[in-house]
């Protein structure tokens, strides 16, 4: 049947059935949740009202051929209150895929409805019942592959694979079975209680788990090699499918060794033992995420973990936090769950906010305070400063549309927003007020209004108040400087002016350290920002100042405006700063000052230029050179660039070949890679590529040998296809070769392959694999192919719907990430423009994506027009 003829008919039938059952139940339509796709807020709030005590006992077989399907069978024993209305059944599948229902081992009567069985009143009991269905899984949410298979249900999509009640806050325990080819493993949230095998099949059975949300249910099962270790009669065990065993020796280490000590301090900083038992974790190779933080079977990407040779710094950081983060879910999140994913961000924030916490042990010699200002301050800035910003608790009508609530907002503003309100109540007030909320809330859910509750007890100030603005409104306040000097030329006042660039009159109040530098002195004031001005007295009669930082400790929060004469300053001195965290942030505040049209971005290079001869540490090194390379490539035409890049490649050939220094040098050479265009650079990689050249100190391993040949190919350069064949001959593992050939017809030199490569995703089954198609977006939207992939943009931007009912929650907005990184013309943020306006119903989200992922786009358009360019 026509697609558009069968939704209509489709449509006509559930209004009809949903009449029907409401007569059937004896209560009139508006007394039923009505039906929809997905699960509504509405579904969720009447389940809630009237189920509880939820267990399932699942079992699903496997095979290995994947031609075959996958079946399975779940038994859904629940205590029901109401039974004068239906019971609605998650299972986001076609009909067809429902084998049996039976109540009490009898076959029942059900109706299949927009994605959900319902099972009439007439069919139910008071109190406890068991509802069995036989059912071929859905494997959209399996992530099915030649030899192994994983689960990812979040936040909606257990019942993509199953029949569930497919809500946070309707908890449940999960007695699991998995038959499964003989020479595979399994892991799973519960504890393996035995196996059984028969004629090439293994039966695993799991004990029965924790209370946990529906998105939390997990399982792995395929080809794994498992590596257990035990300390202080604790037992972790890692699954992986790496056939590099030097990679593997060269990390295991430094892999449990962050796990156990994750453990352990937030065992001590939440006063509650680790709550599931079991602790397994499976590095999955090109997993859509950093990591999933199932109980018992938290779920890696393999190369977040298994570490190149020449790991930076950040690198071995960013690892860290990922385990400290995954770790901490199993209290924030696990233990205690948001009631509904408008509170999705709780769990993430606890998560990094408390992984921050957790690394700093580990590395005693970083720089803490700069490294959380740089992990959280760009990526925040990025999404608050444009105008499709959104706040950090949002309103969620559908399940379904849960997905695009995540972010930097989410990820990367709240952990400061927490921060500030540590501040607030006081480090130790803060603990304790966390302590008791997961002692109350213990494997059950709670909301965010319930954790602020509890706060306000412990803090004279208004903690609803402060919400409202940093939690519930989006944006950031613009913070400007204003320095006023006497006739000898000190300071006669110093005040600090905040701005809504919404104008609501809104105050954000917050704890600010401002800091001014004389010469290699600086000092620091401290200021709470709780009104819209806030004069600094104590600077009154000081010297005037070669520059002020408002944000001098990184603790503050939004758009800081710097004085003509601070700014001229650190344009022309920012490496002379000694403090590597005012440095860091005195860097932050420049771009922004830049992106706010107060500086040129060539003024910007020339200085950031200037200051990598200077510059020594290995954190801000890495965030300077993501600017200039983002310069480079956004906020310069082709013919400017080519000027430019002689001489940004012989200083990143000099700096690479300084007296070797590990945590730096594979910055310098990965930059180097990047941006390289001349004939020489591109020599140059050609020959470290053959291995021709080395550069003294830098061991190059497989993944980055990889990324220089797909460099190396999207130049152009005449041996292009033998320098991609004889790297597919390198690589090892077979499935890091099927990554490699899934990319490389982006790469063509043909249009006409590319063409069909990008056609061929506009199948969503070919968009299964969402990390090698972002790679393969990469290079097709590189910006030396711009023209040529501007003719995808439209039709990139016309998939992003139904990229984000068929994605996971990452894909939509990384999707519009990697289609515009390439480009800077005024043409591609016309196609930007004419999109959104012909698409005045444009779901309100999806828009605010597109502004979020265009914001430099049209930045940099702007460079090129005098026009305006606002969608």
């Amino acid at each position: 049947m026509n697609q558009n003829k069968l939704h209509k008919t489709k449509n006509r039938i559930t209004t009809s059935i949903i009449f029907l059952l409401a007569i059937l139940s004896g209560c009139g339509p508006q007394q039923s949740p009505e039906i929809v796709e997905g699960v509504s807020f509405e579904i969720a709030e009447h389940r809630a009202a009237t189920i509880s005590n939820i267990r399932y006992k699942a079992f699903f077989s496997i095979p290995e051929a994947l031609e075959e399907k996958i079946t399975g069978e779940v038994a859904i024993n629940f205590q029901l209150k109401d039974v004068s209305k239906p019971v609605i059944i998650d299972f986001n599948e076609n009909p067809e895929n429902v084998l049996s229902v039976k109540r009490q081992d009898k076959e029942t009567d059900y109706q299949f409805i927009n994605g959900h069985i319902v099972v009439p009143a007439s069919s139910l009991s008071p109190g406890e019942n068991t509802i069995s269905i036989k059912f071929i899984a859905g494997e959209s949410s399996l992530n099915r592959n030649e030899k192994y298979l994983y689960t990812l249900f979040v936040p909606d999509r257990a019942s993509f694979a199953f029949p569930c009640f497919d809500q946070p806050n309707l908890k449940a325990t999960y007695k699991l079975s998995l038959e499964i080819p003989e020479s595979w493993q399994a892991a799973a949230n519960g504890e393996l209680i035995n196996t059984r095998t028969a004629n090439g099949r293994t039966m695993y059975k799991f004990a029965e788990t924790k209370p946990l949300s529906t998105y939390l249910f997990s399982f792995a099962a395929g080809e794994f090699d498992v590596i257990a270790e035990e300390r202080n009669g604790r037992t972790l065990r890692m699954f992986h499918r790496e056939t590099d065993s030097e990679k593997v020796e060269r990390n295991i280490k430094a892999i449990f060794d962050l796990h156990f000590s994750a453990l352990e301090w937030l065992e001590e900083y939440t006063d509650i033992p680790y709550p599931f038992g079991k602790f397994d974790f499976v590095l999955i190779p090109s997993f859509q995420y950093g990591g999933m933080e199932h109980p018992g079977a938290i779920l890696y990407r393999a190369a977040s973990l298994f570490l190149e040779p020449s790991a930076t710094q950040n690198q071995k950081l960013g690892r860290a936090s990922l385990i400290a983060h995954e770790t901490a879910h199993m209290w924030f999140g696990n233990l205690v769950t948001m009631d509904w994913f408008n509170d999705v961000w709780m769990k993430e924030v606890f998560a990094n906010f408390m992984a921050a916490k957790i690394v700093n042990p580990n590395f005693p010699d970083i720089n803490h305070p700069l490294r959380f200002f740089l992990a959280h301050h760009p990526r925040a800035y990025s999404v608050d400063r444009t105008r499709g910003t959104n706040p950090i608790r949002q309103d969620l009508d559908n399940l379904k549309n849960a997905g695009s609530l995540y972010g930097a907002i989410i990820y990367q503003k709240a952990p400061i927003v927490m921060r500030q309100l540590e501040l607030l109540i006081g480090e130790q007030s803060f603990q304790v007020g966390l302590q008791e909320y997961l002692k109350k809330f213990s494997y059950a859910n709670a909301t965010w209004s319930d954790l602020i509750e509890m706060l306000d007890t412990k803090s004279s100030e208004d903690l609803k108040s402060w919400s409202k603005v940093w939690v519930s409104e989006p944006g950031r306040p613009h913070i400007k400087t204003e320095l006023a000097l006497s006739e000898n030329n000190k300071i006669s006042r110093l005040v600090l002016k905040q701005m809504d660039p919404q104008n609501k009159n809104r105050v954000w109040n917050q704890n600010i350290n401002l800091v001014m530098g004389w010469g290699d002195k600086l000092e620091l004031f401290p200021v709470q920002l709780n009104d819209v001005t806030a004069e600094i007295k104590q600077a009154a009669g000081r010297p005037k100042p070669d520059f002020v930082l408002t944000n001098g400790s990184g603790s503050g929060y939004g758009y800081f405006e710097t004085d003509d004469a601070s700014r001229d300053f650190l344009l022309k001195h920012v490496y002379e700063i000694d403090d590597s965290l005012v440095l860091g942030i005195a860097w932050v505040t420049l771009w922004e000052e830049m992106l706010n049209s107060r500086m040129t971005p060539i003024e910007f290079i020339n200085t950031a230029m200037t200051a990598l001869n200077y510059e020594t540490d290995a954190q801000n090194i890495p965030r300077i050179l993501s600017y200039l390379e983002t310069a480079f490539w956004k906020f310069h035409k082709s013919s400017d660039r080519e000027r430019l890049a002689p001489e940004f490649e012989a200083l990143l050939w000099q700096l690479m070949h300084k007296p070797p220094d590990s945590k730096v040098q594979a910055n310098y050479f990965r930059t180097f890679r990047s941006i390289a265009l001349s004939n020489d650079g591109i020599s140059k990689l050609l020959e470290i590529w053959k291995k021709e050249l080395t550069i003294p100190g830098l061991e190059i391993g497989e993944n980055d040998m990889t990324t220089l040949a797909l460099e190396l190919a999207v130049r152009g350069i005449p041996q292009a296809q033998e320098v991609l064949d004889r790297q597919l001959g390198r690589i090892k593992s077979p499935d890091r070769k099927a990554r490699f050939e899934f990319i490389r017809p982006a790469l063509s030199p043909d249009q006409a392959v590319r063409d069909n490569f990008f056609e061929r995703l506009k199948d969503a089954q070919n968009r299964s694999h969402e990390p090698w198609v972002l790679t393969a977006l990469n290079y097709l939207h590189h910006p030396i192919r711009a023209n040529a992939s501007q003719k995808y943009l439209r039709p990139s931007l016309e998939l992003v719907e139904e990229i984000q009912r068929t994605g996971d929650i990452f894909f939509p907005k990384r999707w519009l990430d990697l289609t515009f990184s390439g480009h800077n013309s005024v043409e591609a943020a016309d196609i930007v423009n004419q999109f959104l306006n012909s698409r005045s119903d444009y779901p309100k989200r999806l828009r605010a994506k597109i502004l979020q992922s265009t914001d430099l786009l049209f930045k940099a358009a702007q460079l090129s027009t005098d026009n305006h360019y606002r969608p």
